[in-house]
């Protein structure tokens, strides 16, 4: 029997890329193999030339319709089969290969809210909620809104096979978070994409929008953010490296923080539980540092890190290599 696979991928809209997909039906003895679309219509080729190449590099099943449907996430190449410019998971790729004996993974922990009618879910109409405080891993139908969605997301990604560890309320009311990993790269940013595909389509259900913009609301409300949490073999085993990746992460914090999503500067001020983005710091259990190294870490001296400058709206291929280059170089 023939099966449908949704064919996602990453498109060329700036300064964040969206997420596109359709549908194809294959024969049940088939496995996704190259397609293709306009690429002048998602931002990826000119009218004359439109012609876009689509590769499938990760593919579950498919828990909202079910049965041997499949989810088929994909990288973008040119007709002659080179990664397209907007294909940010070939160099990352590339990256973690060359790495992949220090055995880098990551815990990534995406931020999102919830829209309606263009303001947070929950939020009065023409007005403001009561101030942050009881809405960061809250109860009640007073402070929580969106459980509904956020329930239906988390089952789907679980059939879906994804790695996802975690969810909770976040900061202000309509935000919320899943974490995916700890997977190595590229496959957690995969991983991610699949996620917040499901996380847009599974709303759609219930006449709701979801962003990741980094700071929704302007004002006294917290941003969201995509928090990276990173470890190598030899970080899980000693405190000299767990250092040794935080002094190398300073070295590079320009180019670093200029990659970690458009808007940061929005986000990092240096309120809200954030380091400001023209400041580079680390320490142990502060989440107003560039670089949290965890209280648990700290006293068992190794374990892991948590860059919290990765936007919301981060490209995951983009921070993973970024992080593996810097950190596994100076370990190397």
């Amino acid at each position: 029997m023939a099966y449908r696979a949704e064919y996602i991928w990453i498109d060329g809209t700036e300064p964040t890329p969206l997420l596109r997909s359709k549908t194809k039906i294959i024969e049940d003895a088939e496995a996704p193999g190259i397609w293709g679309f306009d690429g002048s219509s998602t931002n990826q080729a000119p009218g004359k030339n439109s012609d876009c190449v689509l590769r499938p590099v990760f593919v579950c099943p498919d828990p909202i319709r079910g049965g041997g449907d499949k989810l088929v996430l994909c990288e973008v190449l040119l007709t002659d089969m080179t990664p397209h410019p907007t294909n940010t998971r070939a160099a990352c790729a590339e990256v973690a290969e060359k790495y992949a004996t220090q055995e880098p993974i990551f815990g990534i922990e995406q931020e999102y809210t919830f829209l309606k009618e263009g303001r947070p879910l929950g939020w009065p109409a023409g007005g403001y909620p009561g101030p942050q405080g009881p809405y960061y891993c809250g109860v009640g139908s007073d402070e929580i809104w969106g459980r509904d969605i956020v329930e239906a997301h988390t089952t789907a990604c679980m059939k879906a096979g994804l790695h996802i560890s975690g969810t909770n309320a976040e900061v202000m009311m309509g935000q919320w978070e899943f974490q995916i990993g700890p997977v190595a790269p590229p496959l957690v940013a995969d991983e991610v994409y699949i996620a917040r595909w499901l996380l847009y389509r599974i709303a759609e259900d219930f006449d709701v929008a979801v962003t990741i913009d980094p700071k929704p609301m302007p004002g006294d409300w917290n941003g969201a953010g995509a928090h990276t949490n990173f470890s190598t073999k030899a970080m899980r085993e000693g405190w000299d490296p767990i250092i040794t990746a935080c002094e190398a992460l300073g070295t590079k914090a320009e180019l670093h923080i200029t990659n970690y999503g458009a808007g940061v500067e929005r986000r990092l001020t240096g309120l809200h539980e954030t380091a400001p983005w023209t400041e580079y710091s680390y320490g142990v259990s502060d989440r107003g540092a560039s670089v949290r190294i965890p209280w648990q870490v700290g006293v068992d001296k190794k374990g892991y890190i948590e860059d919290r400058r990765p936007n919301s709206n981060c490209d995951p291929y983009t921070v993973t290599r970024l992080i593996v280059d810097t950190c596994c170089s100076a370990l190397d």
